[in-house]
């Protein structure tokens, strides 16, 4: 086994993933633009890698995709320089190049794949309201037995994804995401730079609440913490440092 290739005993017939990154688009409450964000497509990325699968990205409506300006390491904030994983995967041209011409979610074959992960950021919180091939996508790999994840604001497929039988597939099921402790802290960084007026909040909606109303059993691990959760084949992530637990959950639920 070459040293450079410590996977090649899974190369005869490995695990494929689809990523779903946001496709761009502008805040409805700030006017900015917003988009993926960097650790939850490359920390899974590098998950998976390393267990030896084949990776593909996709976006609901393919084409270029443009991550939150602060989830890259070279950020003039310093938000995410210690992320050395998106670093890595920015300066590696082969890989940089799978966010400039993704395929859109609709050519999505579900037989190929074994698992589905929608990638968080703040876009999705402003269209996966429109994004019905998504929503059709991650309930076929739901009912097909396959893995359906999503991790941070892209648990916000939840909202809207539905079982055939017409119940929201979030019903009755223990999931997690971006956390009301999160939005809060949030809102606060936001409105302490002056950016937004106090009686505005940085989301339209709030995963937490609206996934309680869905009848979900909504759990977190705390403030900015790591944490993944699973229930059945649907596996959720908190937030954007839960990538790497978002991933081993589906490692650990496919095998290698």
């Amino acid at each position: 086994m070459s040293l450079r290739d410590p996977n090649s005993s899974n190369k005869k017939s490995p695990k494929r993933v689809a990523i779903v990154i946001a496709n761009p688009t502008t805040s409805s409450t700030t006017g900015w633009p917003v988009g993926f964000w960097w650790s939850e497509l490359t920390h899974p990325y590098f998950a998976f890698h390393e267990a030896g699968y084949e990776v593909e990205v996709f976006s609901p409506a393919g084409g270029k995709c443009d991550p939150d300006g602060m989830s890259d390491p070279r950020d003039a904030s310093g938000y995410s320089a210690s992320d050395l994983i998106s670093m890595g995967f920015i300066h590696t041209p082969s890989l940089a190049a799978l966010v400039e011409k993704t395929k859109p979610v609709s050519e999505i074959n579900v037989a190929r794949f074994d698992a589905i992960v929608v990638a968080g950021g703040q876009a999705p919180m402003f269209s996966y309201d429109k994004a019905t091939d998504l929503h059709a996508k991650f309930v076929e790999f739901y009912e097909a037995g396959k893995v359906a994840a999503a991790l941070c604001h892209g648990v916000a497929v939840l909202r809207y994804a539905r079982l055939s039988n017409g119940e929201l597939l979030a019903k009755g099921k223990t999931v997690t995401g971006f956390a009301n402790v999160e939005e809060d802290f949030a809102d606060n960084a936001v409105w302490s730079m002056g950016a937004m007026p106090r009686d505005k909040h940085l989301m339209p909606w709030r995963i937490e609440d609206e996934l309680k109303k869905a009848g979900a059993n909504f759990v977190q691990g705390g403030l900015w913490r790591g944490f993944a959760v699973r229930d059945g084949n649907l596996v959720t992530g908190q937030q954007n440092f839960s990538g790497s637990e978002t991933a081993n959950l589906v490692i650990e639920t496919l095998g290698r």
